[in-house]
């Protein structure tokens, strides 16, 4: 028997994280959709007992990355709604001026190293589970997650790494 309430908890982590890897709220939502009419499809290729989260992030994450492989294909289209345009503040400007560098930083990362280091800090996932969600070796996620924290670290100091004197 099918539970209609059976994605409802993790609703709110993939539309997050799914907003953090697109950058875009209407984007995001249609990724989740879309994950959960998959999901719900494919219930049946779901095992009891496993871990229902990391299921589901595995569907976004294959969404997502094939939505990249045909956006590759086709020129981008923007749509200029009133609510695409309309950005939101932040209670101060500097606090504002932080998230911005972040969210650049962040888009500039290479995906791979976005997916691993959103899932692990803001989905905060085990390396077991980003493996599994990913299907890559834990060792990638590890590798990954690294270059990921230090090109964040190097790009939001405007600094790079200490170089060593070599005689």
């Amino acid at each position: 028997m099918r539970d209609a309430n059976l994605f409802d908890e993790h609703i709110p982590r993939l539309r997050r994280y799914a907003r953090a890897l697109t950058g875009e709220r209407t984007q995001a939502d249609d990724l989740v959709q879309e994950c959960l009419a998959r999901a719900w499809e494919k219930l049946s290729l779901w095992q009891r007992g496993t871990d229902l989260r990391a299921w589901l992030f595995t569907i976004l994450h294959n969404l997502f990355v094939n939505e990249l492989r045909r956006r590759k294909s086709r020129p981008e289209m923007l749509a200029l709604d009133d609510e695409a345009l309309d950005a939101p503040r932040r209670a101060t400007q500097e606090d504002g001026l932080g998230l911005r560098d972040l969210q650049a930083a962040l888009n500039r990362l290479p995906v791979d190293q976005r997916e691993v280091l959103l899932l692990v800090g803001l989905e905060e996932m085990s390396y077991d589970e980003v493996a599994k969600t990913l299907g890559i070796p834990m060792g990638t996620v590890m590798s990954r997650l690294s270059r990921a924290r230090e090109r964040l670290r190097v790009q939001l100091n405007s600094t790079g790494p200490a170089l060593r004197r070599v005689k």
